[in-house]
């Protein structure tokens, strides 16, 4: 199985360049800015996306995500119209990779099957569940795979050598390595020791290994692609969606725009970074 995150990441490599993975929350706001600023992403340099499914009781999220999500799920956001989300950005763009984000809680309420199907059908890549063990692989990880989903572990500072080769056992498309212990968005990571980090979980697999939690500027993310194969942004991202709203809560004229400038940014630190080249297998 070759998935778009698969081809994606090949490319970046024989650029010689890390990819910017970005992280928004479907229907954050609300759907039509949370799909226009979608639809922007890649256009302002983002190689990946992760769109965040909202959920009541996001446990591993800072407030920004969370806040985030009470907006989406207040003006209605559901597993449907994330998924229509995915399906309307499809129409204009087959190469940007997606993967959904979050818990398990509203795949299972939907309906693993379903969800599965339906996800693949709309276009989307991947998948990262916060929630979900390797213990409890034959649950989703395995059935996603099946289904030609990329099943995207995390792993972080205290993932130990003995439980590491249980977290990579299983996954494709990229490994995400949270450069902190913590909730999103908490503290900044020391670029040192996520390149040291990084590169022993590299020396167990021949995955990619992208780096996220705690990334908020362009310097950040240009020292942190230095030691790794992506740069993920999230809290930075739905910050200046929050930035832009009015007393009310809602969307301004300058919410999309605002998201965008800031992609740019991060995306001038990412390429900023040179590598050598590595021909596609």
């Amino acid at each position: 199985m070759t998935t778009r995150i698969d081809t994606r990441f090949a490319e970046l490599r024989s650029q010689g360049r890390p990819a910017l993975v970005t992280f928004i929350t479907a229907g954050d706001p609300d759907m039509a800015t949370s799909l226009e600023i979608l639809k922007s992403l890649p256009a302002a340099g983002a190689d990946v996306v992760e769109l965040g499914m909202p959920f009541s009781d996001p446990m591993a999220d800072g407030p920004a995500i969370q806040l985030a999500g009470r907006r989406a799920l207040k003006g209605g956001q559901t597993m449907v119209r994330t998924l229509e989300m995915v399906r309307e950005f499809r129409k204009g763009d087959n190469a940007t990779p997606i993967v959904l984000m979050g818990y398990y809680n509203p795949i299972y309420s939907y309906g693993n099957e379903r969800f599965l199907a339906d996800a693949k059908q709309a276009g989307v890549d991947g998948l990262i569940i916060v929630d979900l063990p390797p213990e409890a692989d034959d649950e989703l990880c395995l059935p996603a795979m099946d289904a030609g989903l990329n099943f995207i572990r995390l792993a972080t500072p205290t993932t130990d050598d003995r439980r590491l080769p249980r977290v990579l056992a299983n996954t494709s498309g990229f490994v995400y390595y949270v450069s902190i212990t913590g909730i999103t968005g908490s503290a900044s990571p020391d670029p040192a020791k996520v390149a040291a980090s990084v590169a022993h979980i590299k020396a167990k697999t021949e995955l990619p290994v992208a780096v996220g939690f705690g990334v908020k500027t362009a310097d950040q993310a240009r020292a942190i692609g230095e030691g790794a194969d992506g740069v993920v942004v999230g809290s930075a991202l739905v910050g200046a969606i929050a930035d832009t709203l009015d007393a009310d809560g809602k969307a301004t004229s300058g919410t999309a725009g605002a998201v965008a400038a800031l992609v740019r940014e991060l995306a001038d630190g990412v390429r900023s970074v040179k590598k050598s080249p590595v021909a596609a297998q």
